[in-house]
């Protein structure tokens, strides 16, 4: 396939490295949105999380004024705000606000799931038995509010009336794939840490498909890890990192993320090892022939129309190294 075919663009969910001040660590994000616009990347999105001290990015729509405040013109929105975290209604304020601030390059991604623990989730005012129910109800009240006709009803969004700010539906099941086909919105899936039913996601999406006036054909993005670096030696190095955040992931112990280290053998159990190794199975590790191989092999499997990519690497100099290497290798 030619790779220059699909559009690229980052997920970014400011990591906190060991060592690092949350500051420094949205400065970083910043510095990376830069570096994207000039690398020629499509988007840059910020992801909602909650109580995690190694993710700086819960407040994510006023992120995403940071990083589009910070930048020309790249597209810059959320991957994405938990919605039954919230109103509706201020959602779609806060976005009408980036949408007037930055006309034309506002995206809104939106999910079901907490984006954190239960504790947290319940702290939030989430209530679980009506999520299922509430998610569709909420995703078209904000397409209510962001429209010209709700001009007469009594409640508002005001900015946000009349804007067009596009949806995309996230997810990591399938069940997100059946709603974003009935609700005729662009899909991305989490395939950075649930890749195991995005191609029957994929598959569902497009089979199912129902046009809708803002988009009559669908469209599919696929969220994956990246580490690229100038030899597959060094990748797997740097690769550590991601190991051991998500080694620490299945073992609910969070902490900021950690420098590489040479024997992952010495850390994790062979169980843990297979676990982490199944939540990575869609990663893009290497140097460059190498990347575009594991490429031309993704695409083949799982035919999509944007690759999202996610370098969860320690070294902020190390990351913007393996974006540009991905996106050089894309562009000659």
């Amino acid at each position: 396939m030619d790779l220059k075919k699909i559009k690229y663009s980052i997920l970014d969910l400011a990591y906190i490295a060991q060592g690092n001040s949350i500051y420094k660590t949205l400065k970083h994000s910043l510095d990376l949105a830069i570096h994207a616009e000039k690398w020629g990347y499509e988007r840059f999105w910020l992801a909602e999380h909650h109580n995690m001290v190694n993710i700086a990015s819960s407040a994510t729509a006023v992120l995403v004024g940071y990083i589009a405040g910070g930048t020309q013109k790249i597209r810059v929105g959320s991957g994405g705000v938990m919605l039954p975290n919230h109103s509706s209604l201020v959602v779609a304020e806060q976005f009408g606000t980036l949408e007037t601030l930055y006309p034309g390059r506002i995206d809104l991604g939106i999910g079901r799931a907490p984006g954190t623990d239960a504790q947290t989730a319940r702290a939030l005012g989430r209530n679980p038995h009506i999520i299922n129910a509430q998610f569709p109800h909420q995703i078209s009240e904000l397409q209510t509010y962001f429209s010209k006709e709700n001009r007469k009803e009594g409640v508002r969004a005001i900015p946000g009336e009349g804007l067009e700010i596009p949806i995309y539906i996230l997810g990591s099941s399938t069940d997100s794939a059946w709603l974003a086909a009935q609700l005729g919105l662009p899909y991305a899936f989490a395939g950075h840490f649930a890749p195991d039913h995005m191609a029957e996601a994929f598959n569902i999406y497009r089979e199912h498909y129902k046009p809708s006036q803002d988009f009559p054909h669908p469209y599919v993005i696929a969220a994956i890890n990246v580490v690229a670096a100038p030899t597959d030696e060094e990748a797997d190095y740097l690769a550590t990192t991601l190991f051991q955040a998500f080694l620490n992931l299945i073992r609910n112990d969070r902490k900021p993320s950690l420098p590489p280290v040479e024997d992952m053998d010495a850390l994790w159990s062979p169980i843990e090892a297979m676990q982490v190794r199944r939540m990575l199975s869609s990663s893009l590790i290497g140097g460059e022939s190498t990347i575009e191989k594991k490429l031309q092999h993704f695409l083949s499997v799982c035919p999509i129309d944007e690759i999202m990519v996610v370098s969860h690497i320690y070294d902020h100099q190390e990351r913007l190294r393996s974006y540009e290497i991905f996106k050089n290798m894309i562009s000659r």
